[in-house]
């Protein structure tokens, strides 16, 4: 039986996986040391408990234990990667480089440093949402000290060239951080492969908890050293001070222990199920346009723009299945989408793109269900669009003079 809502927006959260849930439940009641009590079992059960979610999450990203600095979440992990770097480094050098579509998690901070006397650099994308190597390399002065480039985008499920950018860094002796938020657990990672130093996680992206996350930061070859910015008790080698939240770390060692057992076939199981709904709509929609690389992508993501449908109506049309309009942390905005405008796309289409996610939990039946109702709501708003009417009689829209009001 179909239980509506439908949930399709598996790149803004993931539900809890019930086997995570269930590895953290003790967490609460039975073991709740603080980790940080080194006088007591309580306290030695909560470290340990600790130590081997770090294994976990350093072995889904071929990193070591102690390489892993636990934080709240990915924004907080991109703070402390761009601000601690660039105060740490300022010496050597204040140039920082970047590109168009990051998260507001990266571009934000790279504003904060700009107003702080940091150079930043932020090189455009192509349209299919990809930076190259070269582009790197071309932007790199004597000054330059960090280059931060995500692994795949969370709007258009673009990948980015890793290795080659980490291949770029390295020669040159610059830092190389990545946001690999939505594929780390999807994709596979390996830091000393790709030449990473720095990478942001986050367990909720992962069928983990909200609320808690993880900076990777290579500890030789370079040994890279950050000024931390939450200060008090030196807890996570001294760069993130807090008392470790046990049950969510628990967690986050769980999810990425299943990820990695699981990932590759999962990864086809998601890309098999997101190509039946991206054909299953596009086929039957004319003038639909997927956003984003074609077969460079994350498993899960299909974002597709609609032409002469408004975004916001067609959300409306199908509320019994829950996607997004841009990325979740910038929907309250009315802008479209800065992603999209990245890629070139035209104000109209982006303000009609929808962001599907599939995930672990999303089954056959779900994917039917929704592209019916999304060519259905799609074809109904069309035949109330003037527009529409006017294209499909073979009018050129932009050679129409408007009347002015």
């Amino acid at each position: 039986m179909l239980k509506l809502p439908v949930y399709m927006d598996n790149n803004a959260t993931t539900r809890t996986d019930p086997r995570v849930v269930e590895a953290m439940l003790p967490y609460f009641t039975e073991h709740y040391g603080n980790s940080a009590s080194r006088n007591h079992a309580f306290g030695w059960e909560a470290e340990a408990a600790v130590e081997e979610a770090r294994e976990q999450l350093a072995a889904l990203i071929g990193a070591g234990a102690k390489e892993m600095i636990i934080t709240s979440g990915a924004t907080e992990s991109n703070n402390l990667a761009l601000k601690g770097a660039a105060a740490m480094y300022k010496k050597k050098g204040n140039h920082i480089i970047t590109q168009a579509t990051e998260h507001k998690a990266v571009l934000d901070p790279c504003k904060r440093l700009e107003r702080d006397g940091f150079q930043v650099t932020v090189l455009p994308v192509d349209p299919l949402g990809q930076v190259t190597a070269q582009q790197v390399r071309e932007a790199m002065t004597d000054k330059t000290i960090l280059v931060s480039i995500m692994a795949s985008n969370n709007e258009i499920g673009s990948l980015q060239p890793i290795r080659e950018i980490g291949k770029v860094c390295k020669e040159k002796g610059v830092l190389f951080h990545t946001d690999a938020v939505q594929s780390v657990g999807k994709l596979p990672i390996d830091v000393e492969e790709m030449g990473i130093d720095l990478l942001s996680m986050t367990a909720h992206k992962l069928y983990g908890p909200k609320g808690i996350g993880a900076l990777y930061v290579r500890k030789k070859d370079p040994r890279v050293r950050l000024e931390p910015i939450i200060d008090g008790g030196g807890h996570e080698r001294g760069m993130r001070s807090g008392t470790l939240p046990v049950p969510m770390i628990v967690g986050f060692g769980k999810a990425c222990e299943i990820a990695r057992k699981e990932m590759a076939e999962e990864s086809k199981k998601t890309t098999r199920l997101r190509e039946r709904l991206r054909s299953g709509i596009m086929d039957q929609l004319p003038e639909s346009y997927l956003n984003g690389h074609p077969t460079q992508r994350l498993p899960g993501n299909a974002n597709i723009s609609f032409a002469y449908v408004e975004g916001e109506g067609l959300m409306m049309g199908i509320k019994d299945v829950a996607v997004s309009s841009g990325s979740a942390c910038t929907s309250a905005s009315l802008e479209p989408s800065y992603v999209l405008r990245a890629l070139g796309v035209g104000d109209e289409l982006a303000h009609s793109s929808i962001r599907f996610g599939v995930g672990r939990f999303t089954t056959e039946e779900e994917v039917d269900f929704v592209i019916d109702l999304v060519v259905r709501e799609v074809n109904r708003l069309r035949e109330m669009s003037p527009l529409y009417e006017m294209a499909q009689a073979g009018i050129d829209l932009k050679t129409v003079q408007w009347a002015a009001h």
